[in-house]
């Protein structure tokens, strides 16, 4: 048992990331194990997506992802599935949901440039940010 605070922490830390990534590998082996039973090309996306999420989640590497994937796509050639039918239909889908919602007004706000005059600090602002510069210089090297 630790007996360190920050080990404590650091303990309980590692359980509860430990039960998360547990469940997202149990996520990804049951949708890997639905696309072996039924291979099609909605399972498969399915799965693609879930190795995209635990790339995003920091679970799995992103070369490791793509490796299983590439496996996925030559599993699925072997039992003759067409790969790029979910694309597609997902693509019909969000066309079909941008015609049907309204349109969206667009606003934008601008902001007014900035002038010289309120760029420009006063003399006595400029004096003062140069003695403190000069100070800090001084007291570093006191230091020293």
């Amino acid at each position: 048992m630790p007996i360190i605070k920050s080990a404590k922490k650091a303990a309980r830390q590692s359980v509860r990331r430990k039960s998360k990534n547990e469940a997202i590998k149990k996520v990804i082996r049951t949708a890997l194990k639905e696309f072996r039973k039924k291979p099609t090309s909605e399972t498969m996306s399915k799965v693609q997506s879930e190795y995209d999420k635990a790339v995003k989640k920091g679970l799995m590497k992103k070369n490791t992802a793509s490796r299983r994937k590439a496996k996925l796509v030559r599993y699925a050639k072997e039992h003759d599935v067409k790969v790029g039918e979910a694309k597609k239909a997902s693509v019909k889908k969000s066309e079909a949901k941008a015609t049907t919602a309204p349109a969206k007004k667009a606003t934008s706000a601008k902001k007014a440039p900035a002038t010289k005059e309120t760029a420009k600090k006063p003399a006595a602002e400029k004096a003062t940010t140069e003695k403190k510069a000069a100070a800090k210089k001084n007291r570093s090297k006191k230091v020293s």
